[in-house]
């Protein structure tokens, strides 16, 4: 059908006009820039097809990542904050709330950053930590096997870090008689962990209350550094 209207075309320009050279002329002109026009064509159809891609793999990487926090990462915060004597120092900062602006979440992400934990010398109550760790291993697994992550390396770092402590927990037998230098050890792989759980927490609750208010919602709800958090809706 192209072609025959392209041929229909040229058949009325000469019945008009009845110039062959012109048409001759402007066939070359044409065939020299269709080379152009296709390479645009292509340029373009690639744009679109690789930002739709991109898209498409950032929904999915968000939806692991949402899986993460409601699975493990919002109670690892908890956790993390059981051991931290500065927790009380930061979680004030940490009432995430809905009017909270781009500039709020940048200012709490900077703070993040130069956070230091201050945990217990003591090791406390570890083995519920490290029960915790035990029995989600298998999720923490499933996700570090999902090919999707190789595009989000500091996701990745936050897994592996996660994944690591599990193991060093699970390695000791007693973790109530731990020695001074394999206690700092322990300290060390919490403190990685804790604070990319953390910076990356920040991120998330961005993401869901710039995308997702009714997951905004549960989230600020089950914040873990708002003690006056509460699941039920009163207002």
């Amino acid at each position: 059908m192209l072609l025959f209207l392209s041929a229909l075309t040229i058949s009325i320009h000469y019945m008009l006009f009845r110039d062959v050279k012109y048409l001759e002329s402007f066939a070359i002109t044409s065939l020299a820039y269709i080379f152009v026009e296709v390479l645009i064509v292509v340029l373009l159809i690639q744009g679109l097809l690789e930002y739709r891609e991109k898209r498409a793999l950032l929904k999915k990487l968000n939806m692991l990542i949402g899986t993460f926090y409601s699975e493990i990462g919002t109670a690892l915060l908890k956790f993390f904050s059981l051991f931290d004597a500065n927790a009380s120092k930061i979680s004030k900062e940490l009432h995430i709330s809905g009017t909270w602006t781009s500039d709020d979440f940048k200012r709490i992400e900077k703070m993040v950053e130069k956070y230091v934990p201050a945990f217990h010398q003591e090791p406390g109550n570890l083995e519920d930590f490290r029960r915790f760790l035990t029995e989600r291993r298998g999720l923490l697994l499933n996700l570090l096997a999902n090919p999707n992550l190789l595009e989000h390396e500091t996701f990745t770092d936050l897994l592996w870090a996660v994944f690591h402590l599990s193991e060093e927990l699970a390695a000791r037998k007693d973790l109530a008689a731990l020695s001074k230098t394999d206690h700092e050890h322990i300290v060390k792989d919490m403190n990685r962990a804790y604070g990319l759980i953390l910076r990356d927490w920040i991120l998330y609750m961005k993401h869901l209350k710039d995308n997702y208010p009714y997951l905004f919602s549960f989230a600020m709800r089950t914040n873990p550094f708002d003690t006056n958090a509460r699941i039920e809706v009163n207002s």
